[in-house]
Order: structure tokens, then C-alpha cells, then sequence
């Protein structure tokens, strides 16, 4: 979806809708704001319910102050007006109150941007505004001094959180990341000491395989390939309402029966992807004119190594990766369905996955069907896409469980004679 195309009306009813939806502010809570070529501001209503806006709620403020629209605009205008003024780049302003963030501003401490590589490289301009009451004109201030440093996310203390950037969708993608950063630090500081990322690291991510493959044109597309498109959409879809993707992260492939492979695109929203844009790769080359995930180089090399799997999900599921980013192990011996799914999952150490990808090919098995990456990932295999994400969600919850215990009391796990009882009666392969 390109939303340049869309009126800045449609635009705030869209991402208010997504804000909402995902639980990210509240009825009453934040307001989004446009600033078109003529300079005016359209800006979301006061008053008025934030998960059932439409077009005819939004405001237009003109240039000359004059307001023209069915409801008065936010009363937060002021502070949006205070970043248009202070940084002429900025086009599109993003406020809510996600609770997540809500927990740091008012600690007064910001998120960390190095617990996974995505993260610093979407959202590394940041600091923290004083306090003043909503809606004032000191509000306005303490948010446009920090904006005329060149900074895009600014935490309020005490209020939530402000991002500015040239379009809607980049100042919702840094809300989103920023939001996904501040949970998983939330839920690994319950596991244990956090680990983060060096410089020297994120720089390794750096990759551009997905940038330099030679193209093909496909003669045609056979039942086969659309019915797998179809499949990936659909899930990719729920992927994201629940949380496992978010707007430009997560990648899902599908091998089909000629050894080629279909793969989500590189930096396109999850929430709106259609079949077309799913990329399909053959023989080392790219789908003429479009840009594979960065990660096709390793969903190619994993299908290489095994015949058995037809299907990889690449994802950063925010429950698991707290095992990811601390040193706490993730055991799936907590129900029956978790192991039978997810069976011995090892955690990779960072650098593998980039320095040494054929290992990480050659890792997977019956019994290993998913590894979790330090500070990365967690990539997630199957024979079928539906197995495959299956395992992805159970991989999910089982963390989400495990996160959940710890303010319970101690974990028991099955024991070795009932692990053993679950590989007899289910058939599992060592």
C-alpha cells in the first residue's frame, strides 16, 4: 500500500485504527497529525472515540488558524504545531499512550535500542521533555526544544510518547518498534540480566544479498504458486494482529515442488501485503522488480541442506525473544503440546547467522525444528507453512507461560520418564 496516494484524512483513520486495535492507546488517548503541501494540519478530534473514527471526524486547521471540520481538534494541537515549527522536514506527527512506554516515561527512563539490530537502526534519535500539563503551551515548548535538536521520538515524562517523521507510516513503523523495544526489555528483566548488542555488531547486519540478485521474468504462475501465496497472506496477516511481526520485521517463505521458494518482500508493511507482493525466488535469482526479505539468503541455504522442510517463519516474537536477549534458557518441557511441537530448541550466539550461515542450515532437525538467535531472532521450520506456524505461536505461548510463572512460584518440568512416554506415544524422531 502506498499511502501517498491516500488523503491525509484516510491516513489518520488508518493508523488510529491500528493504534487502537493493538491496545496501544485508549478511547480518549493520542492523536495523530498531518501537515499537507498548503500547510494545513489534519489533525484527529477531541472528544471523540479513537476506535471508531472516520473521515468526516478529522480536522483541518488552515495555515491562518481558521478550523474546519464537524468537532474542535485535539487539544494537544498545540505541541503538534510546536514540531511542525521547530522542524520543517517533519510532515506527520504520531502521540499515544502505550502502556509499555507509559511504564518508562513515567520512570523517566528511556527504552533500550540494543537489544535486537532493527531496532537502533529505526529508532536512534530519541530523548525525554519535562513534564507540563496536556495541552499547554509549556508542553508545546518542552516537546519542540527536544524536536529542534533533530531528534524524531521524544518520551514525555509522565504522558507517553511523540514522534515526528515525513510520513505517517515511518512515524507509526518507530512507534511500533519502539513499543516492541520496551516490552521485550520489560519481559527479560524478569529472567534475568539483559544483554545487549555492541556497535560492532549491528553494523554486521549490514547485508545486501537481497539488494544484488539477478532478476527473472516468470513465464506464468501455476495453481500451485497461488494457492501458497494465498496461504503466506493470510497467515502473514495474523501474524501481525498477534503480535509476532511487526509493521516492516518478519519474514515467511514456501518452497514449492520445483525447488523455487516464495518470500515476503523487504521493508513493505505486513498488515497490508497482497499475494503480488510476495517475492518468489528460483535458481539463486530475485522475481523481476522486486526486493526479497534481507533473510533470503538464509531461508535458500536452510531449504538447500533440508528436503524435509517447506516452509521457514523468521520472526521476533517479543515473549521469546526475552530468552533471546538474556541468558535464561528456553525449555519447552512445560506441557505436552510444547514439547511435542517444539522439542530441543538451542539458543545460536549472534554472530552465527551472519558469519557462519551454513551451520545454522545444517542445525535444523526432526528434533530441532526452531533455534532462537541471541539479540536476533527466532527462526521456526516445518514440512507444511500451517506446521510451521503452529509451532511459531506454541513457541510463543509456551515463552509467554514461562514469563508468566515466574510471579507464581517455581517451574516444574516434565520429567525425563515423561518425555520419554510423549516420543513413544506421539513417534517422535531423535
Amino acid at each position: 500500500m502506498n499511502i501517498s496516494y491516500m488523503h491525509p484524512a484516510d491516513q489518520l483513520v488508518m493508523f488510529m485504527q491500528r493504534i487502537y486495535d493493538r491496545g496501544l492507546t485508549t478511547t480518549s488517548g493520542g492523536n495523530l497529525s498531518i501537515m499537507d503541501r498548503d500547510g494545513n494540519i489534519w489533525i484527529t478530534p477531541a472528544s471523540i472515540d479513537k476506535g471508531t473514527l472516520t473521515r468526516q471526524d478529522i480536522v483541518c486547521v488552515k495555515p491562518d488558524g481558521e478550523i474546519v471540520g464537524n468537532h474542535k481538534p485535539s487539544s494537544e494541537l498545540p505541541f503538534h504545531e510546536s514540531v511542525y515549527k521547530m522542524r520543517p522536514d517533519i510532515r506527520a506527527v504520531l502521540h499515544a499512550h502505550p502502556p509499555a512506554l507509559v511504564a518508562f516515561s513515567i520512570a523517566r527512563k528511556l527504552p533500550d535500542l540494543d537489544l535486537i539490530p532493527t531496532v537502533r537502526k529505526t529508532c536512534s534519535r530519541m530523548s525525554i521533555a519535562k513534564y507540563a500539563v496536556p495541552g499547554s503551551a509549556k508542553l508545546g515548548e518542552n516537546i519542540g526544544r527536544e524536536f529542534a535538536k533533530g531528534l524524531d521520538i521524544v518520551l514525555l515524562e509522565n504522558h507517553g510518547v511523540c514522534i515526528g517523521a515525513a510520513d505517517m507510516f515511518a512515524a507509526f513503523m518507530m512507534f511500533e518498534t519502539l513499543d516492541y523495544t520496551a516490552n521485550l526489555e520489560i519481559y527479560a528483566a524478569k529472567l534475568g540480566k539483559i544483554r545487549r548488542l555492541s556497535p560492532e555488531a549491528i553494523k554486521m547486519t549490514d547485508t545486501r544479498h537481497h539488494m544484488l540478485m539477478d532478476d527473472f521474468v516468470p513465464n506464468s504462475r501455476s495453481s500451485e504458486e497461488l494457492e501458497a501465496r494465498r496461504e503466506m497472506i493470510k497467515l502473514i496477516h495474523r501474524s501481525y494482529k498477534q503480535g509476532l511481526f511487526t509493521a516492516t520485521h518478519g519474514t515467511y517463505s514456501v518452497r514449492l515442488s520445483d525447488g523455487s521458494f516464495i518470500i515476503t518482500p523487504f521493508n513493505r508493511d505486513r498488515a497490508y501485503l497482497e499475494p503480488e507482493d510476495l517475492v518468489r525466488i528460483k535458481g539463486g535469482m530475485k522475481e523481476q522488480g522486486k526486493i526479497p526479505s534481507r533473510a533470503v539468503y538464509a531461508h535458500g541455504l536452510i531449504y538447500d541442506k533440508n528436503p524435509d522442510i517447506n516452509a521457514i517463519l523468521l520472526a521476533h516474537p517479543p515473549h521469546a525473544m526475552a530468552f533471546g536477549v538474556t541468558d535464561a534458557p528456553f525449555d519447552p518441557r512445560t506441557i505436552p503440546e510444547s514439547y511435542i511441537l517444539l522439542r530441543d530448541i538451542e539458543k545460536r550466539p549472534f554472530s552465527e547467522i551472519y558469519t557462519d550461515p551454513q551451520t545454522v542450515a545444517e542445525s535444523f532437525a526432526p528434533n530441532r525444528p526452531a533455534l532462537i538467535f541471541q539479540n536476533d531472532c527466532v527462526i521456526v521450520t516445518g514440512s507444511t507453512l500451517l506446521q510451521a506456524f503452529d509451532r511459531m505461536e506454541v513457541l510463543e505461548s509456551t515463552a509467554h507461560s514461562i514469563l508468566n510463572s515466574t510471579a507464581v512460584g517455581e517451574i516444574v518440568h516434565i520429567s525425563e520418564k515423561e518425555v520419554d512416554d510423549l516420543k513413544e506415544a506421539f513417534h517422535l524422531v531423535d
